[in-house]
């Protein structure tokens, strides 16, 4: 099968081709990013020279090199979306291009050829839950711009799916956490600060809860559904791993042997979410997908990869890797 993966160079993206084309030997991959703010070559420089691997800079919206790109290819996993809550706030409208009109676009390349789509979504669509959690059919009410962009994106999927008879799929995930991780989200900025002993800024009392899925489980279940899921359905993917930021925060201190002295509470993001939370028992049934991977071994292999590679972490600027706010 031959994927056009937009958003590649991501860490969703680059996690799931650098795992297809790892397990899965009759797969090959064509890898559009636009390398935007998140994107990062070295994310996937292990795959320059295979034959399975072709890497070009474009963008979701350029609707002539988006028909030619999946002209070529069996089916479109979409990755691409700009993804930083914080950035949504301050500045909405790059959220409005890349994930609504981006979507459109790759729609429209999709809606006369009949290649399958799958559309990486969020538990952000649902918005802040408190005591339930959400299935697949559970009522959307996105709290930020960036959240607000990805609901929209799902209507427009499912809106070809009925008027145009496309085959798509919707995937959902909780909060993904692993290698390649932009080290502006938590779990990488508390790492690399407390590498620094630097101070570690925790929005709010850190209360906000979170389900936690180490990255290769999201790409098998991601895999699952390109194979296996039906047209027009969505799949919830979650692991059961819920909790507050706080608690996070500690549990890497604690396996870095740092003090918990270094969190500082700083005031809360507007429209901060309480929690989030997925019910992902209809993938589970239905597609027979499994997490593997528990979330004390999972943080560890993590913290130790972020430790482990500095030329990665030295591909950033000193205004990402070093300063303390983060997305």
């Amino acid at each position: 099968m031959k994927l056009l993966v937009t958003g590649g160079l991501g860490f969703i993206g680059s996690n799931f081709i650098l795992k297809i084309l790892n397990e899965q030997k009759d797969f090959s991959v064509i890898n559009v990013d636009a390398e935007l703010f998140g994107s990062n070559k070295k994310n996937l420089e292990s795959l320059e020279s295979s034959p399975n691997y072709r890497y070009v800079k474009g963008n979701i919206t350029n609707h002539n090199l988006m028909e030619e790109l999946v002209s070529e290819c069996d089916a479109v996993v979409n990755f691409a979306a700009e993804s930083f809550v914080d950035r949504s706030i301050s500045d909405p409208n790059p959220f409005l291009i890349s994930n609504i009109r981006g979507t459109f676009t790759l729609l429209e390349t999709i809606k006369s050829t009949k290649k399958r789509f799958i559309q990486i979504s969020t538990d952000e669509v649902y918005g802040s839950l408190k005591d339930q959690s959400a299935d697949e059919s559970f009522r959307f009410n996105p709290s930020s711009p960036y959240a607000a962009t990805k609901a929209a994106a799902e209507h427009l999927v499912n809106s070809y799916v009925l008027t145009y008879d496309c085959d798509c799929i919707i995937t959902r995930c909780t909060n993904n956490y692993g290698p390649r991780q932009f080290p502006e989200k938590l779990i990488p900025k508390i790492i690399l600060l407390a590498k620094q002993n630097k101070k570690i800024p925790v929005y709010g009392n850190g209360k906000n809860i979170r389900d936690w899925l180490f990255m290769d489980d999201h790409c098998d279940a991601i895999l699952q559904a390109l194979l296996n899921g039906k047209t027009g359905e969505s799949y919830n993917i979650s692991a059961g791993n819920e909790l507050d930021n706080l608690t996070i925060v500690n549990k890497i201190l604690s396996i870095m042997d740092k003090p918990p002295d270094l969190i500082e509470f700083v005031e809360d993001r507007p429209g901060h979410d309480l929690r989030y939370s997925l019910d992902s028992s209809k993938i589970r049934k239905e597609l027979g997908w499994l997490p593997k991977t528990n979330f004390e071994d999972g943080i560890a292999k993590t913290t130790s990869w972020y430790l482990s590679n500095d030329s990665w972490i030295d591909s950033f600027p000193d205004s990402v890797t070093k300063s303390t706010p983060w997305k």
